[in-house]
């Protein structure tokens, strides 16, 4: 198994598209047996699922992503686990010990800064990260 984050100073980068890194977890036995940190190099939305899929990435830990990139993933192969947020490594550990907190209806609609997906929650706004727990009105 080999399982991509979404990553940033050790922690979920909170959304898909712009994350600007992935941390890989090569897992064998149920125990992380490799990391490394890989950069995107400002690809985009519908790159990114098509990077993973060349690292042979078979399941993806991120905050909010949209139906576009959903399904550019689906198309991959690559198993989605949005809604995350904290550290990284600790998300992973979750996994692989099967209680990992995500929200299977994770979605979030990044084409501008400062859109909004229900009462109160704007994303872009300061201080706000879509997919963060607590945001489930996405």
């Amino acid at each position: 198994m080999k399982i991509a984050v979404t990553y940033e100073n050790g922690n979920v980068f909170p959304h898909f598209g712009h994350t600007e890194q992935f941390k890989l977890y090569s897992i064998e036995d149920g125990k992380i047996t490799d990391t490394q940190i890989l950069d995107t190099a400002g690809s985009g939305h519908g790159a990114l699922a098509g990077l993973l899929s060349g690292e042979k990435v078979d399941t993806l830990i991120c905050g909010g992503i949209g139906a576009g990139a959903q399904a550019a993933l689906a198309d991959a192969g690559i198993r989605l686990y949005g809604g995350v947020s904290g550290s990284a490594d600790e998300a992973v550990n979750r996994l692989i010990a099967g209680d990992l907190v995500f929200d299977p209806d994770v979605h979030c609609d990044h084409h501008g800064e400062g859109h909004h997906h229900g009462a109160g929650h704007h994303c872009g706004e300061a201080g706000h990260h879509c997919g963060e727990a607590g945001d489930h009105n996405i």
